[in-house]
């Protein structure tokens, strides 16, 4: 892919430099093609290697700003940014660097007979060639950089749309599939004939669950509150079904509930918990989650069900890729002294 961008960049760049190696000499190709018109006599003695000539070094001099701007300033890179202190340093570098050239040529003609055009406009003619190639070079490459960018930006949306979509999937499919389903039913029926007021307050939380998963959530984050709000109602229905065999031990500090988050980031570490580890009387879990020094950990201790799958890890790895797309942030896994544990950062 960098190949065949690269490859358009170099296509881009050799189309400029010859059009405007042509159009910049477009008084001398005129005057060749008709000379007994009045412009014959502003340029006096030409011949077509002379025109041909300066056609020619033109255009190598504008392949030559073009790549000296690409050396020093990346123009054709999309991880670096260019501002107006670094396009008045290319215009002045360009600038400068146009006009040796020509010096360089000029003294190439003189004393190597080098063909080139002698007539006295041409030489007054060369501070505006050489102020509007600056222009045109300068110009180009913040075209260059500024849609490199934008292209970069647009495939990024749609890898974060794509990636969106995969999580409210497997979102869908977590809270969605028969077995869960099941369960939640079978423990609100349960709870209908035994505590008809707890059932009430069940059927809330599940309902806030339900709809906080199904929301279509635009702007790809939620504050570190709304997700706790969250989280809250998933652990309550946890808790229920586990009872005393499931804890939750919970360290938030307030000023950290305005940071941001994927949505359903935490519901989903809870989640692994839960169906990687075994939850029993003999064995209960406590999942610990802690925010402190702009992060969030979740962890639990290893207590893998008999007979269980380790899984395939598709959930953390969305969720990672989640945060190299919306912040360019790495999700930090660790597995050590018996625990498992899931560092989020806190946007």
């Amino acid at each position: 892919m960098k190949r065949i961008v690269d490859n358009k960049y170099l296509l881009v760049v050799n189309a400029i430099s010859i059009m405007v190696a042509f159009l910049t000499h477009f008084p001398e190709l005129i005057t060749l093609s008709n000379p007994y018109s009045a412009d014959g006599l502003s340029f006096p003695g030409m011949h077509w290697a002379d025109v041909g000539n300066e056609v020619l070094f033109t255009y190598v001099s504008l392949l030559l700003l073009f790549f000296l701007n690409e050396a020093i300033f990346h123009f054709n890179s999309d991880m670096v940014s260019i501002g107006w202190k670094k396009m008045f340093c290319a215009f002045i570098l360009t600038w400068i660097v146009s006009n040796l050239l020509g010096k360089c040529f000029v003294y190439l003609h003189q004393h190597f007979d080098i063909p080139a055009i002698d007539a006295m406009l041409h030489r007054y003619l060369h501070p505006l060639r050489d102020f509007l190639i600056t222009c045109i070079v300068t110009g180009s490459c913040y075209f260059f950089h500024q849609n490199r960018k934008s292209r970069k930006m647009l495939l990024e949306n749609q890898q974060l749309r794509t990636e969106n979509i995969i999580n409210q999937y497997e979102a869908l499919k977590s809270q969605l599939n028969p077995h869960m389903l099941f369960n939640s039913l079978n423990t609100l029926y349960l709870l209908i004939r035994e505590s008809p007021d707890k059932a009430r307050l069940y059927l809330e939380e599940l309902s806030h669950v339900m709809r906080y998963t199904l929301q279509d959530n635009e702007s790809h984050s939620v504050t570190l509150r709304e997700e706790m709000d969250f989280v809250q109602s998933y652990i309550y229905l946890l808790q229920v079904r586990y009872e005393d065999n499931l804890r939750f031990d919970i360290h938030i500090s307030p000023e950290l509930f305005s940071r941001q988050l994927p949505p359903m980031a935490l519901q989903l570490l809870i989640e692994n918990a839960v169906k990687h580890n075994e939850i029993s009387n003999r064995r209960p879990l406590t999942v610990t989650v802690t925010a402190h020094d702009e992060v969030i950990e979740v962890s639990n201790p290893l207590q893998p069900k008999r007979g269980g799958s380790a899984g395939m890890g598709i959930g953390l790895a969305n969720l990672a890729k989640r945060y190299q797309l919306l912040y360019k942030k790495d999700v930090t896994v660790k597995e050590e002294d018996y625990r498992f544990t899931v560092i989020l950062p806190l946007i």
